[in-house]
């Protein structure tokens, strides 16, 4: 077989021109599309790195933010707390102290007008018991009674103790003075000196006596030295019972005002 070499080299060349023809007019505008193509994807991808990488940022600053944010809201709620319950500390104890401050001056008021409602009523009650038994001692008086009062008041003395008779001692040797027997009643001169003789030996000298007369004593004799004081007289018992009704009812209102 012959070949025809003139068909092969116009094939070749046509060949030849037609790759030349595709490179430029197909396959480069393809390849070029296709750089194209893969720089704008690069480029996008790039972008879409810088973008989410932003975002990421953004991201962490907005947690920091919310973290900052909780934190300043849970600061802010707990100093509200804080202040609220030192507010309620202080108004609970600010009427405490007012309730308390009521309180004792309710009582002080209240035990002032208990005091003077028990004075008054003492002096009332005193002045007319005095007046009555005065009066009735002054009706029933006679030898005997004043007689029996000398009688127990010497007993008194001659049964004082130790401790008593050198109390009544020290007061008299500490006094430039006379002692003195007030009675209710004129003491005879035979008991006066009775009563001096039995004081003698109580304290074991020789003293002087001034003695009055004062009808206020009621029914009773009464020897002072210097601060100290040996008496007996229905005076003294009146002044005894006052007293332990007005100490009675003072702590019968002290216990009520402590349970309130």
């Amino acid at each position: 077989m012959q070949i025809d070499w003139f068909t092969v080299v116009a094939q070749i060349l046509n060949f030849l021109i037609l790759v030349g023809l595709l490179r430029r007019f197909l396959y480069q505008p393809i390849l070029n599309a296709i750089d194209a193509r893969e720089k704008k994807i690069a480029s996008q991808l790039e972008e879409a790195a810088s973008k989410k990488e932003e975002a990421e940022k953004e991201k962490e600053l907005f947690l920091h933010k919310n973290e900052d944010f909780d934190r300043a809201k849970m600061e802010l709620m707990k100093k509200a707390h804080d202040d609220s319950e030192q507010k309620r500390l202080q108004l609970l104890e600010e009427a405490r102290n007012e309730a308390s401050t009521m309180r004792t001056q309710l009582v002080k008021t209240t035990m002032e007008a208990h005091h003077s409602l028990k004075q008054e009523i003492q002096e009332k009650v005193h002045r007319e018991v005095f007046a009555i038994t005065q009066k009735m001692l002054s009706d029933l008086a006679s030898m005997d009674l004043e007689d029996q009062t000398i009688k127990v008041f010497l007993g008194r003395l001659k049964t004082l103790n130790e401790a008593e008779k050198r109390q009544f001692l020290e007061a008299f040797q500490s006094s430039s003075t006379p002692i003195l027997v007030r009675s209710a009643f004129d003491l005879p001169e035979k008991k006066r000196e009775e009563i001096e003789q039995t004081v003698s030996q109580v304290i074991g000298v020789q003293a002087h006596f001034l003695f009055k007369t004062v009808p206020e004593l009621v029914s009773g004799i009464e020897l002072t030295t210097k601060g100290y004081k040996l008496a007996w007289s229905i005076a003294e018992y009146l002044h005894a019972l006052e007293k332990n009704i007005a100490e009675t009812a003072i702590e019968k209102s002290k216990t009520v005002f402590d349970k309130t």
